[in-house]
């Protein structure tokens, strides 16, 4: 890997996020927010407790299938953009590889989640580490019954979607899925994040 994650963090987390006339915060090509944690947390939480449990495992899939969407189009947004042209290209040496390494260091550097890949076997498997995510919330550490980091779970098939997806974008989305198998939220001390190839 030849990504300086340290530098694209420190480059880019300077960065201002502020809305236009309307509001609004456009970037990468999809419009952004900087609505508080707990609300996407509360709203993950009501929903899969407000259903019955032969309707749970659909509710999860919805919300990954969210994040999945989300992860895909920011994505593409976040490796065409000028501050990725400018501050992450120049360090690209092996594609698609570095391509991932820099766009989950983008990740942490807007604090999404801090977190780095630990495995990377190409166009098979990904192993993603999150040592913070803001699924992970305060409130919710250690006491969740299940492992609830839906949108980076969806976020992490979608980056690996990008570089190895069947068809390039748009059309690759769904060449990969994502498994958390340890959470913060569950009392472990950091999330791991697993893609594998859709069956």
């Amino acid at each position: 890997m030849t990504i300086d994650r340290k530098v694209v963090i420190e480059s880019l987390s300077k960065i201002k996020v502020q809305g236009n006339q309307d509001g609004l915060i456009p970037g990468f090509g999809v419009l952004v927010n900087q609505l508080p944690a707990s609300l996407w947390n509360n709203f993950a939480d009501m929903l899969t407790n407000s259903v019955g449990p032969d309707m749970l495992e659909p509710a999860q899939y919805l919300l990954r299938w969210a994040g999945n969407e989300c992860g895909y189009h920011t994505g593409y947004g976040i490796i065409t953009s000028e501050e990725w042209k400018a501050v992450v290209q120049p360090m690209i040496t092996k594609q698609p590889d570095d391509i991932l390494h820099g766009a989950f260091a983008i990740f942490s550097a807007w604090g999404w989640a801090q977190c780095e890949i630990v495995e990377l076997v190409a166009a098979e498997k990904m192993v993603v580490r999150a040592y913070d995510y803001y699924e992970s919330d305060i409130v919710l550490k250690g006491q969740s019954r299940v492992m609830s980091a839906y949108m980076l779970e969806g976020v992490c098939a979608a980056f690996f979607d990008l570089a190895y997806g069947k068809k390039p974008y748009p059309d690759g989305l769904g060449t990969f899925v994502c498994t958390q198998t340890k959470g913060i939220e569950c009392g472990d001390d950091y999330g791991e994040f697993v893609v594998t190839r859709a069956k």
